[in-house]
C-alpha cells in the first residue's frame, strides 16, 4: 500500500467514524442514564432526514434547513421520552424496550401512508460536491464539513457534561442514578435532558447522514441505529467515551476491509465487520471501556 492510499482510507475512515461516533454517543446517552436502549432512536435520523427533504424542496437552503433538522430530531426524541419511557417508568426493562420499538414501527407506517413509500431526494450544494487534492489524496468537501462538525459537537458536549450543572447531575446519573435522585436532582429533568442530548447528537448525525447518502426512506433509521448499537456495545454500556471509540473503531474496520478484502466480497463487508465486532468481543466481553451495570428508573 502506497502512503497516498494510506492516508486516503484513514481519512475515509475518520470521516466515517465521525457520523459513528455521534451516531453512538446519541445512544449512550440515554443508556448511561436510564440502562435502556432506545429502539426508536433510528426514528430521530428519520425525522431530522425528512424535515430537511421538506424545507429544501421548498426552496429553503440547506444550511437553514439543517438546523430545523436537528430541532426535529431533539423533538423526536423528547416525544419517544413522553410516548415510550416515561408512562413506564416503573415497568419491566423489556416493556420500555418493546414500547420503543413500537414507536419505530408507528413513525414508519406514518411516514409511508402519509408521505410516501418511495425514496425522497435531497439536493445539496454544488460546493459540498466539490473535492480537494493534495498530493494525490483526494479530500471531498462534504467528509471535511463532517469531521469538522463532529469535533466541534464532541467537544460541546464534553463542556456540557464538565461545566454545567445539568451536565454535572447527568454524569452523577450515570454513574449511580438512585443516589443523585436522593441528592435532590429531579429524575424526570434529568431524563429529558438526556433525551434532549440525545437528539441533538442523533438530528446532527442525521443531518451528516442524509447529506452522504442524498435521500430520505422510511426505514432509513434502522441502519443508523444497528451502527449505534453496535459501536456502544464495541465501546462498552454506559460509557460515552467508549461510544466515541467503538464508532471509530467499527469505521476503521469497515474501510480496512473495504481495502483488502476482494472486490467480490466488498458487498458483504457490514456483515464482516460484525463478525469482526464479535471476535472482540470474545476476547474482550467488555469493551473497550469498563462496562456499567443496567440501572432502570
Amino acid at each position: 500500500m502506497t502512503a497516498q492510499l494510506l492516508i486516503q482510507q484513514l481519512f475515509n475512515a475518520l470521516s466515517i467514524g465521525s457520523i459513528y461516533a455521534l451516531l453512538a454517543l446519541g445512544l449512550a446517552v440515554v443508556f448511561s442514564v436510564l440502562g435502556l436502549l432506545n429502539f426508536a432512536y433510528g426514528e430521530i435520523i428519520t425525522a431530522t432526514a425528512y424535515t430537511m427533504v421538506l424545507l429544501v424542496s421548498l426552496g429553503v437552503p440547506l444550511l437553514a434547513a439543517a438546523p430545523v433538522g436537528v430541532i426535529a430530531g431533539i423533538l423526536m426524541s423528547v416525544f419517544t421520552e413522553f410516548v415510550a419511557f416515561r408512562p413506564l417508568r416503573k415497568a419491566p426493562a423489556y416493556a420500555v424496550v418493546f414500547s420503543s420499538f413500537a414507536v419505530s414501527l408507528l413513525v414508519q407506517s406514518f411516514i409511508r401512508n402519509v408521505v410516501s413509500p418511495r425514496p425522497q431526494g435531497l439536493v445539496v450544494p454544488a460546493w459540498l460536491d466539490q473535492v480537494i487534492t493534495v498530493g494525490g489524496v483526494r479530500f471531498p468537501a462534504l467528509s471535511i464539513v463532517t469531521i469538522v462538525i463532529a469535533v466541534l459537537s464532541m467537544l460541546a458536549l464534553t463542556a456540557l457534561l464538565q461545566k454545567s450543572r445539568h451536565g454535572l447531575a447527568m454524569r452523577a446519573a450515570a454513574e449511580d442514578f438512585e443516589t443523585t435522585r436522593l441528592m435532590g436532582a429531579k429524575a424526570g429533568r434529568l431524563i429529558l435532558l438526556a433525551f434532549a442530548v440525545s437528539g441533538t447528537l442523533a438530528g446532527i448525525a442525521g443531518v451528516l447522514w442524509i447529506a452522504k447518502i442524498g435521500s430520505a426512506t422510511p426505514d432509513m433509521g434502522f441502519n443508523p441505529l444497528l451502527i449505534a448499537f453496535v459501536a456502544v456495545v464495541l465501546g462498552g454500556m454506559g460509557s460515552l467515551r467508549g461510544a466515541v471509540l467503538g464508532g471509530f473503531a467499527l469505521a476503521f474496520v469497515e474501510v480496512g476491509l473495504q481495502v483488502f478484502l476482494p472486490r467480490d466480497f466488498v458487498p458483504y463487508v457490514q456483515a464482516i465487520s460484525l463478525f469482526v465486532v464479535i471476535i472482540v468481543l470474545y476476547v474482550r466481553p467488555q469493551g473497550f471501556a469498563r462496562r456499567v451495570e443496567e440501572r432502570v428508573a
